[in-house]
């Protein structure tokens, strides 16, 4: 079957090779390339790169007008595969493509439909997730189910490990789903209205932890926002990032205490943050500018932060 692959970030790198390793992939449709940084340097997407590196066509439109359209169709792909494209189809697009589309999406759907659905299913504490093969659709994540897969989480992933444990098997499941679509054998399964849940983009203003939330919330805020934007607070004036916590074993810290409070140091657990219920017991840390440290190591160097509240811009 000849494919037109489109995707852009990382989780969708698996895919394409597993996918160029077993089919005929006439193209790979990725984001154009973007200045980054304060050099502004060129930053090409991990798609484009693997792309290359696969000696596989390449296109990448600004947006998917006429042009574009006529490009794609003069490649006489069957199927369009999308792995984070991070685009809504228009049904002129759509149309080229004999076999219809598919799409890749990190979620058990029709919960979480939307572009961060891992980081959705972490800061929710939902005990599984999983990952969907679905038909593309004019909607937003709304397509039949081809193939889903669940999968049970521990509770101490972080955005960034679940995304590369749910990339490789994403990538199986795909070249599962395209095997059974040329054989006849693949089923489909309108999803559940009644069950749709959506999630949103994340920004960097996400990352900023309000200590009138209790602990348990900001331990899966830390790994929600791991890798991206990071958990972060003020410690006076000055970003503070928060790279690794848990709710305290400990009990009895003065749990009248203002909320960002830091209370002082568990030897077994790190320092100790106040909350608006129960204790944060932070263990990696990194202000601006300088360089991550394990607690031990920032107290040495900061330990004026005992006795602070955090959380103060000025």
């Amino acid at each position: 079957m000849r494919i037109l692959f489109a995707g852009s970030s990382d989780i969708a790198v698996p895919s394409l090779e597993a996918v160029s390793r077993s089919h005929d992939i006439r193209g790979v449709l990725t984001n154009p390339d973007t200045p980054a940084g304060r050099g502004r340097n060129i930053r090409e997407t991990p798609v484009k790169k693997k792309a290359e590196d696969l000696g596989l066509y390449l296109l990448q439109p600004p947006e998917l007008d006429e042009e574009a359209v006529s490009e794609v169709k003069n490649l006489g792909a069957h199927l369009l595969v999308t792995v984070a494209y991070g685009t809504i189809f228009r049904k002129q697009f759509l149309d080229l493509f004999p076999r219809g589309g598919i799409n890749l999406h990190p979620s058990l759907l029709p919960r979480y439909r939307g572009p961060a659905p891992l980081t959705a299913a972490i800061l929710a504490g939902d005990p599984f997730t999983g990952i969907t093969v679905q038909e593309l659709a004019l909607k937003m994540d709304a397509g039949d189910i081809l193939l889903q897969k669940r999968l049970e989480l521990s509770g101490d992933e972080t955005t960034g490990s679940l995304m590369e444990k749910v990339a490789h098997l994403g990538a199986e499941m795909l070249v599962q789903t395209i095997d059974a679509m040329e054989q006849g054998t693949q089923e489909s399964c309108p999803q559940d209205e009644t069950g749709v849940s959506y999630c949103s983009m994340v920004t960097k203003e996400d990352g900023l932890i309000s200590w009138e939330s209790d602990a348990e919330y900001i331990s899966r805020m830390i790994r929600a926002y791991d890798p991206w934007p990071g958990t972060y607070t003020y410690h006076k004036g000055i970003m503070l990032k928060i790279l690794e916590g848990r709710v305290s074993r400990s009990t009895g810290h003065g749990h009248e205490s203002r909320p960002g409070l830091v209370l002082g140091v568990d030897k077994s657990e790190g320092i100790l943050i106040q909350t608006q219920k129960g204790c944060l017991a932070v263990s990696k840390l990194q202000l601006q500018a300088k360089k991550p440290l394990f607690w031990k190591d920032f107290i040495n160097g900061n330990a004026d932060i005992i006795g602070s509240v955090l959380g103060e811009t000025e």
